[in-house]
């Protein structure tokens, strides 16, 4: 198969509706490698960058709140910065680029994904804003 490893996806299939920051942007502990009170971070297997990560809320409006927020792990070599907050907004958007998923089976036995990104950025003005969202994979499902 000619399909292996972290599947390259853009913003807009794995966020129709948008998201938003609910956390901090925060290292990610190498369990392995970090011992009794020494943290070591950890680094992405593939590219051995440092792994960082950041809770974000779905924006769409069908999801269950246990579905709603979700971990986004950052490949960067230094902490990521949060876009500004927008003026008026209890959270602040956010988009992603350069994003894999990876498929896995959780604890419960059910299928989830590990999302990777290399870059964080405020939304982009599209020429869709106002518009509804295209269908998504989750709406088939």
């Amino acid at each position: 198969m000619a399909l292996q490893g972290p599947i390259p996806v853009t913003f807009e299939m794995v966020f129709p509706h948008g998201c938003y920051i609910v956390g901090e942007v925060e290292p990610v502990k190498d369990f392995d490698a970090s011992t009794g009170g020494r943290f070591v971070q950890a680094r992405d297997k593939q590219t051995g960058e440092l792994v960082w990560q950041v809770s974000v809320m779905d924006g769409d409006p069908t999801l269950k709140a246990a579905q709603k927020t979700v971990a986004v792990k950052i490949l960067s070599p230094t902490q990521p910065v949060p876009p500004p907050p927008m003026p008026g907004l209890p959270f602040t958007p956010v988009e992603f680029g350069h994003i894999t998923v990876t498929p896995y089976v959780n604890g419960s036995g059910r299928l989830a994904y590990s999302i990777k990104v290399r870059e964080m950025r405020a939304p982009r003005a599209t020429a869709n804003a106002g518009k509804p969202a295209p269908a998504s994979a989750k709406d088939a499902a």
